[in-house]
């Protein structure tokens, strides 16, 4: 995997983050109305109510949201990608969750999130979990929302669509032990079938109305604690480099995609935005995060509470999350801490770096 990434220019970027860790935006909004799909680095609460192990309405999660100690829904500290995305982008207030403008016309002006956790491209990626909603599933909720407050396709072309899935369809399909999926396909296959899947998905959000998207590709999920306890033989790397292999083949045929979709579909505007390559092209260290390979909060196991995934932060736990949390990468054994989430919405809303944002950064997507 060859990158030739400006190290230095996201060393100042995280550093400047670090130094003014809040958002702030000034003027109206970019876009009309904004609507996020995707899993838990999205997920804003659509899971609270599902029964699921992919919920995070619990202690820990939420310790530095708002005024302390909210647990929302959110799998972070703090906020989330799309919580920072929304800021960025010049919303005053979070897009609300799916879930929480059911009944509620009023609530879903200015868009909303359908992101839940535990989904995948694919319906069967997540389901040892529990319920989640897929992207399927998500885009039906879509079309309702359109349906409930009477948008036509010129009201829907103005708006700006995120979209952050893939990881789960790896981590919760393919690289579960004893995978189904991992004995019937090649990683190549595999990733064949995803993005058959997903052309599919983003083609039928362009019916739908949609003329701004953003497509977030998979992180560096080889590199997540939960996957280096699981494969623990990483033969000196960081990193469980055959997992990040095969997110990589994944990647690649999606950013071609993307270059496809840009060609052949009349007056959208697709841009890729590479988080694989953000996560990879700084030392962490020297950004000044101390713990890059362990969570923040103790987390449970396999055996441990019911109805809580291995590797999210354990519920009512003895062990208080650490206090230094802008020291660490990671809050549970998945997911990033709020300044993390920062440092992604960031870089992928203003960067211009042509490896980070193809071909246009979120800022000069939301102003086309």
């Amino acid at each position: 995997m060859a990158y030739e990434i400006p190290k230095l220019y996201v060393c100042m970027m995280m550093a400047m983050i670090v130094m003014q860790p809040k958002v702030f935006v000034l003027g109206v909004p970019q876009v009309p109305c904004l609507f996020f799909f995707g899993d838990s680095q999205f997920d804003n609460g659509n899971n609270n109510n599902l029964i699921t192990k992919a919920r995070a309405n619990y202690a820990p999660y939420g310790i530095d949201y708002g005024e302390g100690n909210t647990s929302t829904g959110r799998f972070s500290n703090g906020k989330n990608i799309a919580d920072y995305l929304a800021e960025l982008i010049g919303f005053t207030s979070p897009i609300p969750s799916w879930a929480s403008t059911i009944g509620n016309v009023s609530a879903i002006l200015n868009g909303v999130n359908y992101a839940s956790g535990g989904a995948g491209i694919l319906e069967e990626s997540g389901i040892n979990l529990g319920d989640r909603i897929s992207m399927d599933r998500q885009l039906i909720n879509h079309e309702f929302t359109i349906l409930l407050r009477g948008l036509n396709s010129p009201n829907l072309q103005k708006c700006l669509y995120i979209i952050n899935i893939g990881s789960n369809d790896y981590i919760n399909n393919y690289y579960l032990n004893n995978s189904h999926s991992r004995s019937l396909y090649t990683s190549d296959n595999f990733a064949d079938i995803l993005i058959n899947k997903y052309s599919s998905q983003l083609n039928n959000l362009y019916n739908l109305g949609a003329r701004k998207i953003a497509v977030f590709n998979a992180g560096v999920i080889g590199c997540i604690p939960q996957e280096l306890e699981l494969y623990p033989q990483t033969n000196g790397s960081t990193c469980v480099e055959s997992i990040n292999s095969a997110v990589f083949l994944f990647n690649t045929k999606l950013k071609s995609l993307i270059a496809k979709l840009n060609t052949q579909l009349n007056s959208a505007t697709f841009t890729y935005i590479d988080s694989f390559a953000i996560a990879i092209s700084g030392n962490p260290i020297e950004q000044g995060f101390d713990v890059t390979n362990a969570p923040c909060c103790a987390v449970s196991t396999a055996t441990g509470i019911v109805g809580v995934a291995p590797g999210q932060c354990a519920k009512q736990s003895a062990i208080p999350p650490c206090p230094n949390r802008n020291k660490y990468v990671f809050f549970d054994n998945y997911h990033p801490t709020e300044l993390i989430n920062l440092g992604i919405a960031y870089i992928s809303y203003s960067t211009s770096v042509p490896s980070f944002a193809v071909p246009f950064n979120i800022h000069d997507l939301a102003a086309a």
